[in-house]
């Protein structure tokens, strides 16, 4: 006589290891509009996303690869690539009357210093309110790029800090037109 198996078969995400749902729940628990970083060698990918019964929404997100409009010629896999980054997705996230949020970083290690927490440096100066501590982000140094000066790049400090004016400049007169 047949019987029901003793064991359940693990949803497919958690089976591959590209979700940990007891993270998950905790950060939906959170009701807060969570942060999403997703580095590879190449670029970095930052989202604002909120939770939605019928799926995740993403309300604003931002690609290493756009920093070229405003005038990155550098690598958009480094440190400062990914600030500017998570500076332009906060700015497009306040744009949409997002305030705060919570850093996802999924199955990722923590690490301090490292481009994860970059983006998350970029969009708190941008003005969202992010829970954090100070000592898991990269020093000044390196987020504007002079690690990078000193192997051969010379210019790169001073075209981090010029696409950093150009993004924040860009909102504010985006803001002064809607009448914010």
């Amino acid at each position: 006589m047949a019987k029901k198996a003793d064991y359940v078969v693990q949803y497919r995400r958690k089976r591959e290891g590209k979700t940990d749902y007891m993270k998950r729940l905790g950060l939906l628990k959170s009701k807060t509009t969570r942060l999403v970083v997703r580095p590879s060698n190449k670029h970095i990918t930052a989202q604002l996303i909120d939770y939605r019964t019928n799926g995740d929404m993403v309300i604003s997100s931002a690609n290493s690869k756009e920093l070229k409009k405003f005038g990155w010629n550098a690598a958009t896999g480094n440190t400062p690539a990914a600030y500017l980054t998570g500076l332009l997705c906060g700015l497009r996230g306040q744009k949409k009357g997002i305030k705060k949020a919570v850093l996802d970083i999924g199955l990722l290690q923590s690490i301090k210093g490292s481009r994860r927490y970059a983006v998350l440096k970029g969009a708190m100066d941008s003005g969202l309110k992010i829970p954090a501590d100070e000592g898991m982000f990269p020093d000044e140094k390196r987020i504007s790029g002079e690690h990078i000066a000193q192997i051969g790049k010379e210019n790169i400090t001073k075209e981090f800090t010029e696409v950093r004016e150009k993004l924040t400049e860009a909102f504010k007169n985006e803001n002064k037109k809607r009448g914010n």
